[in-house]
């Protein structure tokens, strides 16, 4: 795995862009307004960066990192993202996204969701926990004491092993809640989400897998 593709590029996308760079991935940018509209950012990473158009973006990643408004993913590429790991970073706010009932009655998942959207694709819900602010931050060299965990949940056990290695390669370890169904453990105002790295607004406070696991086994719904 040498490529990571990135079906938007706002402050989540952004983020893994720069983490993966300095791990020494290329990355694909792409956003809904254009590639010339991520010349900014790919002069700040350099040259392991390039923008392209969402098709591109997933025809190129050996990993595809798909963070877009909720609303949105129905627009994601079917057809260049077959047979890929897709990391979906998704999040549920119906005051932006509008109401979607299966969300509503919890019939469903948001990684559910995509993945019936992405049939061929093997789908991993990660990154969608944590403020990009603390994300930028707490990456910390493997073995460290202080490193911090990300929540993982994907319906296949080699794709998660995927993500697990490229979570390691970045600065993050993975804790592994389940399969896409479980996904709500770690959705908007779970126990898991944003606090156990530290406040909102505030400086990231490193959070390890035990932390991880316990906030997890607290979610409600």
């Amino acid at each position: 795995m040498t490529t990571i593709g990135l079906i938007g590029s706002g402050n989540i996308g952004g983020t893994v862009a720069r983490l993966a760079v300095a791990a020494g991935y290329d990355v694909v940018l792409s956003n809904s307004r254009g590639p010339e509209t991520l010349r900014e950012l790919v002069a700040e990473l350099g040259p392991k960066a390039r923008a392209a158009t969402a098709a591109e973006a997933a025809s190129a990643g050996d990993v595809v990192v798909v963070t877009v408004p909720l609303r949105a993913y129905a627009d994601v590429p079917v057809g260049p993202l077959a047979g890929k790991v897709v990391i979906d970073t998704n999040n549920y706010y119906p005051e932006r996204d509008g109401h979607i009932a299966a969300l509503d009655n919890d019939e469903s998942t948001t990684g559910e969701l995509l993945q019936r959207h992405l049939p061929d694709s093997k789908v991993v819900k990660g990154f969608n926990n944590i403020w990009f602010q603390h994300l930028a931050t707490l990456h910390r060299a493997s073995g460290s004491a202080d490193r911090t965990a990300l929540p993982i949940a994907g319906d296949d056990s080699a794709a998660k092993l995927v993500v697990t290695e490229f979570l390691d390669r970045i600065g993050y370890d993975a804790v592994d809640v389940g399969p896409l169904a479980e996904n709500w453990r770690t959705q908007r105002d779970s126990p898991v989400y944003v606090t156990p790295y530290g406040p909102y607004g505030g400086a990231g406070v490193p959070a390890g897998a035990d932390v991880v696991r316990r906030a997890v086994a607290e979610a409600k719904r």
